[in-house]
């Protein structure tokens, strides 16, 4: 028998290495602009194609895995995004690199669903396993917030390859450790593939992650982005239609009645939603308003990643105690909290010690959401379909931080714009104040060349303009943001279960009446 510790260990690096560059790659984008001369178009993308491929092949790997054997697909994956980061780190034009960031999402989609489908395979036992889902999304969490961190200290002592050679050597240290401690599982049952299912899901989920991506650069009410809404939607109603009626379905979406699976994955999203948000937003305010570089902004977010791993350990082993709904519902109001805080207090000179303590209640408040919401949607199925259960979940996890960077995206933009225009300096030449509202970065760049060049006063009042833009688009991100958290509460109150259901104990066998005999009956008669 293999040891338990060592199987979590070699999952939970293989699970840390693909959260990780999740957010890795952000702190090089700079670099990039630089060294290979990228547009703000090819950046977007360096960025996306990851998740966009990631999100698309889901399911689909996630049922194959279920079918061909877990181990044998973690193996892969971890070779794919091993060998694609290493490829990655040695482009030379901004076009390599997006196709070496499509091939490493695809890996990530191999890698991530086999890591939790073989935890529920092998910790069977529901306390058990919600350890061991407390620490898987605790090492989730952790290496999401900890990207800036890894990043911006391999960007201060190497150049902007280094970002991408470095996760190599550690995909071939979980390659062997996987080889040498996971077991071999997968679906008992031989069945044929369901190939319409596996090309609607992917075609699916690459349609919408893509327009969810796109819309805010075109839009939400525009004609591509409603396509594009309206067109997935169509094709998701077609793979659900095509799963009820085959007679192998790689995905029983009868189990989306069952509440604690549906519920916890909208738990899930909700939680997703908030975190990308939350870095989104954290990142500039640290780099840009309080002028902090890469690795200074990563460690100041240390709060973050320390809370959500405590968050994601206690809270799955309260919710065997205390019940799934009371500790999820309680972390999506510490979200909710962390987000009203936030929009009551932003400013340029807040104190280091009150931003620690408002990420520590947003840490502990995703941790206790997030873990036992997945060790909910994970005993919600059968250990067969394992894989495919475990993509569902994962594929909530992107969907809503995909939608997180992109609505509150959205929602600052539009503020920080239209707060801009109010408030620039009159003497600000027309070309320089339409750089200004692309970014706050552009506006903290454009006011420092005004100074540079004899104006100060209004180089200066620039900066001013653009940091109350930038707080109050902060505001509001942050107000949006912690209504989904406060709704997402609403829901598990009212939709997701305490525990799970018990098995109903059959009634024990009826005894025989007892008759009485005739000689019995005429005594009683007579008396």
């Amino acid at each position: 028998m293999r040891s338990k510790p060592l199987i979590l260990a070699a999952l939970l690096l293989a699970a840390f290495l693909v959260n990780l560059d999740t957010t890795m790659v952000n702190v090089a984008l700079p670099a990039l602009v630089r060294e290979l001369h990228a547009t703000t178009t090819q950046l977007q993308w360096v960025v996306d194609a990851y998740n966009l491929v990631f999100a698309a092949l889901l399911l689909s790997f996630g049922s194959l895995s279920d079918r061909f054997g877990r181990k044998g697909m973690l193996l892969g994956g971890l070779l794919v995004v091993g060998t694609a980061s290493l490829v990655g780190g040695f482009t030379t034009d901004p076009a390599q690199l997006i196709a070496a960031r499509s091939v490493m999402g695809l890996g990530a989609a191999m890698t991530f669903p086999a890591t939790l489908s073989v935890i529920s395979n092998v910790f069977t036992e529901r306390g058990e396993r919600a350890r061991a889902i407390g620490l898987w999304g605790a090492i989730a969490g952790v290496a999401i917030a900890m990207g800036p961190i890894v990043g911006g200290w391999l960007l201060e002592h190497f150049s902007w390859g280094s970002i991408f050679i470095a996760m190599a050597p550690v995909a071939a240290v979980a390659l062997a450790l996987v080889g040498f401690a996971v077991p071999t599982s997968k679906h008992p049952d031989v069945a044929p593939l369901d190939i319409a299912g596996l090309a609607l899901s992917s075609v699916a989920m690459a349609l919408l992650v893509f327009t969810i991506i796109e819309a805010p650069t075109f839009g939400w009410g525009a004609a591509r982005s409603l396509a594009g809404f309206a067109g997935s939607t169509l094709l998701l109603g077609a793979f659900i239609l095509r799963e009820r009626t085959a007679e192998h379905p790689m995905l029983d979406v009868s189990l989306f009645r069952n509440m604690r699976f549906s519920a916890a994955s909208a738990a899930v999203t909700v939680g997703s939603f908030t975190l990308f948000g939350f870095i989104f937003l954290a990142t500039q305010y640290f780099q840009f308003v309080r002028g902090y570089g890469p690795l200074s902004t990563g460690v100041r977010l240390l709060p973050v990643a320390l809370s959500v791993g405590v968050g994601s350990v206690a809270g799955t082993q309260l919710s065997v105690r205390a019940g799934t709904k009371l500790i999820v519902t309680a972390g999506l109001v510490a979200m909710a909290g962390f987000y009203a805080w936030v929009a009551s207090t932003s400013s340029t000179t807040l104190d280091y010690a009150v931003i620690a303590a408002q990420m520590v209640l947003y840490g502990l408040g995703m941790g206790l959401t997030s873990a036992p919401a997945t060790e909910s949607i994970m005993g919600a199925i059968s250990r067969r379909k394992a894989g495919i259960g475990s993509a569902v979940n994962d594929s909530t996890r992107l969907i809503g931080g995909t939608l997180g960077v992109a609505v509150i995206g959205s929602v600052y933009a539009s503020v920080y714009g239209s707060r801009l225009s109010a408030a620039i300096p009159g003497g600000v030449p027309g070309r320089v104040a339409r750089i200004a509202h692309e970014s706050v970065g552009a506006a903290y760049l454009a006011a420092q060349k005004i100074a540079s060049l004899g104006h100060p006063a209004l180089g200066q009042a620039l900066q001013h303009a653009a940091s109350d833009a930038f707080l109050r688009g902060l505001t509001f991100g942050a107000l949006v943001a912690g209504g989904v958290a406060a709704v997402g509460a609403v829901m598990a109150v009212l939709f997701l279960p305490s525990q799970p259901a018990q098995p109903v104990q059959p009634a024990p066998p009826a005894q025989p009446a007892i008759r009485p005999s005739q000689r019995e009956l005429q005594a009683l008669t007579a008396k």
